[in-house]
C-alpha cells in the first residue's frame, strides 16, 4: 500500500525571537528596540502574524497525511522525500532558501504578512493553503516550473541556487580568472566577481546590476535562460573588459578558470554553503538540470490536462 503524501512546513524564525534570544527578556528588547527608534509593539504584530499563519498552514493539513515541519536553519540536515508537499510560510527569500534542497516536490508559498513581502514566490494567504492541497493531490494544480543555475567544478562538485550564483573572492577582493563564453570567446579578467541569475532572481540582485547598467535585458519570471554579469571589471595590459553581461540559452554554460588562490560560489546570498575552488580549476556557470516546482494557482487553464503527480513516481534522490 502507497504512503500518503507528506507536507512539510517550512518557516524561519520570528525577528522577534531572535532578539529575545540575544538579549534574554522582553524588557531588555523593548530597550535595545527603543535607542533605535523601532517598537516591540510593531515585532510583536509580526510574530502573531506569522504564528497565525503556520497554525493555519498547518490546521490545513488533511488529517490522514504524514506531516514534518522544519526551521530554516536546519534546512541542509534535513531529509526531504520525493512524495512530499512542501508549504513554505514566510518571506519570498525562504522558498530559494528551500529550493535548493528540494528535486520536483510542489511548493506552496504563504505570505504570513501580505502587503509587506512582494509576494513574487510566496503567491498565496494562509486561508488558502487547504484548497492548495487539495488541488496539489488531485493533480489539478498549476506548476510553474522555475529554473534554477547551477555552478560545477571540474571534480564534479555542484551547487544550484534559485536566484543567483556569485562567483569570486571569499572577501570580494579582486577576482582573477579566464572567461570562456559559449561561442569559444574569451579573455582574462580581474573583477569584484560574477553575478549569474535566473529569471525568479531577475527580480533581486540581478535587478539592481541591470539598473546601473541602463537597464540590461533580463529573463522572464519562467525563462530557462540566464543573465550574467562581471562586477567592476578591471582593464589592464594583461586583464580585458570586453565581456561583461550577457544572457544564455537553457543549453549553453560560461567557464570560468580560475588564475586567483582560490574563489568562491555561492547561491542566493548563502555565503556559508559555498563551494571553492583553486588555481587553475574550471567552473561551468549554466542552467541547472533541476527546477522550483512553485504552485501558482489552484487549477490550469483550461487549455491544459491536469499534471502528473510527480510524489507517484519511483523513489529517487532529493539531491544530486
Amino acid at each position: 500500500m502507497s504512503l500518503q503524501p507528506r507536507a512539510i512546513v517550512v518557516h524561519r524564525a520570528a525577528e522577534l525571537d531572535g532578539l529575545i534570544d540575544r538579549h534574554g527578556t522582553r524588557g531588555q528588547v523593548e530597550f535595545f528596540l527603543r535607542t533605535r527608534g523601532r517598537s516591540l509593539a510593531d515585532l510583536q504584530d509580526r510574530s502573531d502574524a506569522l504564528d497565525a499563519a503556520l497554525a493555519t498552514a498547518r490546521a490545513a493539513v488533511p488529517a490522514d497525511w504524514r506531516r514534518g515541519s522544519v526551521e530554516r536553519a536546519d534546512l541542509h540536515r534535513f531529509d526531504f522525500e520525493p512524495g512530499d508537499v512542501v508549504i513554505v510560510v514566510g518571506p519570498d527569500g525562504l522558498v530559494a532558501n528551500t529550493a535548493k534542497y528540494l528535486d520536483g516536490q510542489p511548493v506552496i508559498g504563504v505570505d504570513p504578512e501580505p502587503g509587506r513581502n512582494p509576494g513574487v514566490l510566496v503567491q498565496h494567504r494562509a486561508d488558502a493553503t487547504a484548497a492548495l492541497l487539495r488541488a496539489v493531490a488531485a493533480g489539478r494544480a498549476h506548476l510553474q516550473a522555475r529554473a534554477m543555475v547551477r555552478a560545477q567544478l571540474d571534480d564534479g562538485s555542484i551547487l544550484d541556487a534559485l536566484n543567483d550564483v556569485y562567483l569570486g573572492h571569499a572577501s570580494h577582493q579582486s577576482a582573477r580568472y579566464r572567461l570562456r563564453l559559449p561561442d569559444g570567446r574569451g579573455e582574462a579578467q580581474s573583477s569584484s566577481g560574477l553575478v549569474v541569475a535566473t529569471g525568479t532572481g531577475a527580480t533581486g540582485w540581478a535587478a539592481s546590476i541591470a539598473h546601473e547598467r541602463g537597464g540590461s535585458t533580463l529573463p522572464a519570471a519562467a525563462a530557462s535562460e540566464l543573465a550574467w554579469f562581471v562586477r567592476e571589471a578591471w582593464p589592464s595590459p594583461f586583464t580585458g573588459t570586453s565581456f561583461t553581461a550577457g544572457l544564455l540559452d537553457a543549453d549553453a554554460g560560461l567557464e570560468v578558470i580560475v588564475q586567483s588562490d582560490a574563489l568562491v560560489a555561492f547561491g542566493d546570498g548563502l555565503e556559508a554553503d559555498r563551494l571553492t575552488a583553486t588555481w587553475g580549476q574550471t567552473v561551468l556557470l549554466a542552467t541547472s538540470p533541476r527546477r522550483l516546482q512553485l504552485v501558482v494557482a489552484d487549477s490550469p487553464p483550461a487549455s491544459r490536462a491536469p499534471r502528473r503527480r510527480p510524489w507517484l513516481s519511483p523513489a529517487r534522490p532529493t539531491r544530486p
